[in-house]
């Protein structure tokens, strides 16, 4: 059982893997790519607005019900605890990849489109930006325990995973959650905002709001007083100015 354990954990993330970079491309119109935010076959607008809600509260309402802390320890009695993270991350895969798939593009109104050469590079480098911060800070926290290979090789291998400890390595010194952070500037960052593409990105960036206050909710409930003051200390999305090294939560 360790053994298929191991493997569907590999097997979700090679799959949220291939998803994640076809979605780097998709919200930046990338070439080549068979269907971006911007692009496709055009719906009558009450169908595509319908459509297109209704595929981005799905990948909400899962994304959030099942990282709650109660979900979890109603979950792991269904499923074995070492491969609750990669279910996790499949159900969420396969709801991004489903708005990926389904998503209805709507080319008009276009609320900007920047044409001057340096302004696009810079659009386009704050874009880049973005994907690198997530990526980055993933791997500040643990990427393979955020996205459940090191919980089933931990259970290949008979080990238990250590207790969660409590520390703010590189951007968490001065965000509390860079993760969220990047989404935002790549969801925002582009040289011609159609109104299909503000529609996903103010979408997002809601939930994203709204997810953070659920999430600092659970992180409250594991360090108490001590992620209290780190809330206190950090800002949410954007730097305080004068903020110092100091402690906080090993996930975000």
């Amino acid at each position: 059982m360790a053994i298929l354990a191991a493997l569907y954990g590999l097997v979700v993330y090679l799959f949220f893997l291939a998803t994640f970079v076809y979605a780097i491309g998709f919200v930046g119109n990338l070439p080549l790519l068979p269907k971006t935010i911007d692009s496709g076959a055009a719906a009558p607008l009450a169908e595509t607005l319908a459509v297109n809600l209704g595929l981005l509260g799905l990948f909400a309402v899962q994304h959030s019900v099942m990282a709650r802390r109660g979900f979890k320890r109603w979950w792991t009695k269904v499923i074995p605890e070492s491969v609750e993270r990669s279910t996790y991350v499949l159900a969420a895969t396969a709801a991004l990849a489903l708005l990926l798939w389904q998503w209805r593009p709507i080319a008009e109104p276009v609320l900007w489109s920047v044409s001057d050469p340096v302004a696009r590079f810079a659009l386009h480098g704050v874009f880049w930006l973005g994907w690198g911060v997530l990526l980055i800070s993933t791997f500040l926290i643990n990427h393979f325990e955020l996205f459940g290979l090191r919980q089933v090789w931990a259970h290949l291998r008979g080990q238990a995973l250590p207790t969660p400890t409590f520390h703010t390595p590189l951007f968490y010194r001065y965000v509390r959650h860079p993760i969220y952070l990047g989404f935002v500037l790549a969801f925002w960052a582009t040289p011609q905002m159609s109104a299909g593409h503000l529609l996903f990105a103010a979408a997002c960036t809601g939930y994203i709001l709204i997810g953070i206050w659920f999430e600092e909710r659970d992180l409250i409930a594991q360090f108490g007083e001590r992620y209290r003051l780190y809330r206190k200390q950090v800002g949410m999305l954007v730097p305080k100015l004068g903020a110092r090294d100091r402690q906080g939560p090993a996930r975000p």
